[in-house]
């Protein structure tokens, strides 16, 4: 199916939040008969619900429709809707095809509109937007979207050519069909999302399915260093870029003495010593080193990549610096949704953190990071539906200095009487938003106000 037969089809779109709205849109500029429908009560929904419905959309609201092949021809899931649900698993023994809206956007594209699409558990939105950087640096026309926030039914519907730089989470691969991105990132893999995909191997082969469709003139550039990357790589149909931080290659991205270095059967190419990239943290490190290999195997010139390297500062909500207050550094590293990334921050600092965590847990084990916090933080703020587990976890691991607030307020306000000139505080929660919040953005924003309003 693409955009030349959507006409008079019936296509139901499970979930009307962002990339849902967006999916309708589309659809219903290709003569699509849509229905839209979503569990939540509409005063839960943001707003676009009416515009849809203007567009001829018939809205279900607070339940779902029944699902058969007398009612629909295809059904497209947004991606925070597990795939349990009666409409999918109706369509599944109904024989009805049920794609994502990654999915829906790669069938929709221009044939002259190319996909680069990155993948990982932690580091996703950096390099995406790096890589978006970097291409528009070296004058192509190139947009981020994709699981960033931005819905690439959105994008394509308004880019006839050039290149979208794709942040693709294991969701929007659960639901991957024909998806085939030119150029592919894989940046890691820890356990994260274990309450939606229930094992590790279902989450590892989520991952895998980014590069399920390349051919060989396709690119895969993969974590050396990353146990599970590697063993996948060994599936890959594509030509395998390898990149590492602490290790030698004989062929992809590395660091030599500081300086970044790719090399291939042809030629060794030194980009730029880490002394001069703005981004701190070695696992801003491994994203640069991703965005760096894609680029490069695009075509990107070196000298493109070294002039964006040195003047980008990193994403929002991602290690993110709030204005220094009495000589103390807040950072906002809401984007933190699990422990390996709170990990990763903690890695980043070698003075006293007062650190916040707490929220939801995504089927996450707290157990490695209570050792990283024993190690590395002076005293730990715990808030949301998960600060007993995580209390539970540092007092196992013999870390005492433990404060439980009620909401992120009263966690600034603590950390900002707890922390002295010199330290830092770190919001990086190691759990999902949903708990407290609606999104990771909002925390993150919320956090940072509450930082500026410190008198």
């Amino acid at each position: 199916m693409n955009s030349l037969n959507f006409l008079g089809k019936r296509i139901l779109v499970v979930g009307l939040a962002r990339s849902g709205q967006a999916s309708a849109k589309v659809l219903c500029k290709y003569g699509a008969r849509v229905t839209g429908c979503d569990n939540n009560p509409a005063e839960k929904l943001i707003p676009g619900i009416r515009e849809i419905q203007d567009m001829g959309v018939n809205i279900v609201i607070g339940s779902y429709p029944e699902v058969s092949s007398q009612t629909f021809d295809l059904v497209v899931a947004s991606p925070g809707v597990p795939l349990e649900i009666s409409p999918f698993q109706q369509a599944f023994q109904a024989g009805i095809p049920v794609i994502g809206e990654l999915e829906l956007a790669y069938r929709l594209k221009s044939s002259q509109l190319e996909m680069y699409a990155v993948t990982g558990t932690n580091g996703k939105t950096t390099t995406t937007t790096l890589l978006e950087a970097i291409l528009k640096q070296d004058g192509r026309e190139a947009r981020y979207g994709g699981n960033i926030g931005i819905p690439l039914t959105k994008l394509v519907d308004v880019m006839d050519s050039g290149v979208i730089s794709v942040e693709v989470s294991s969701f929007q691969l659960e639901t991957a069909v024909d998806f085939r991105p030119h150029i592919c990132g894989l940046l890691n893999i820890t356990p994260d999302h274990l309450d939606r995909h229930k094992t590790m191997e279902a989450y590892i082969a989520a991952k895998g399915k980014i590069f399920k469709n390349q051919r060989p003139e396709d690119y895969a550039v993969i974590n050396f260093q990353d146990d599970i990357l590697r063993g996948l790589a060994t599936e890959c149909p594509s030509q395998v870029i390898f990149f590492a931080t602490d290790q030698e290659l004989p062929r992809g991205v590395y660091m030599d003495q500081g300086m970044i270095t790719y090399v291939d059967d042809h030629q060794r190419v030194e980009i730029i010593h880490q002394e001069d990239i703005l981004l701190r943290g070695k696992h801003n490190l491994e994203n640069i080193l991703c965005a760096v290999g894609m680029s490069l195997v695009a075509g990107v010139t070196p000298e493109a990549i070294k002039e964006v390297l040195s003047t980008f500062s990193g994403v929002k909500h991602r290690m993110e610096e709030v204005p220094t207050k009495d000589g103390i550094l807040y950072i906002n590293d809401s984007k933190a949704t699990n422990p390996d990334s709170a990990i990763k921050a903690l890695e980043s600092f070698d003075r006293p953190v007062i650190l916040i965590a707490g929220g939801r847990n995504k089927g996450s084990d707290f157990g490695i990071l209570a050792s990283f916090i024993k190690d590395k933080v002076r005293d730990l703020i715990l808030l949301g539906e998960a600060r007993d587990e995580i209390k539970e976890a540092v007092i196992k691991a013999g870390f005492k200095n433990i404060n439980v607030v009620k909401d992120l307020s009263e966690a600034v306000h603590m950390a900002h009487q707890l922390a002295r000139a010199g330290d830092v505080v770190l919001l990086s929660p190691a759990c999902a938003s949903w708990d407290m919040f609606e999104s990771y953005e909002q925390r993150g924003d919320i956090f940072r106000q509450l930082v500026l309003d410190l008198n």
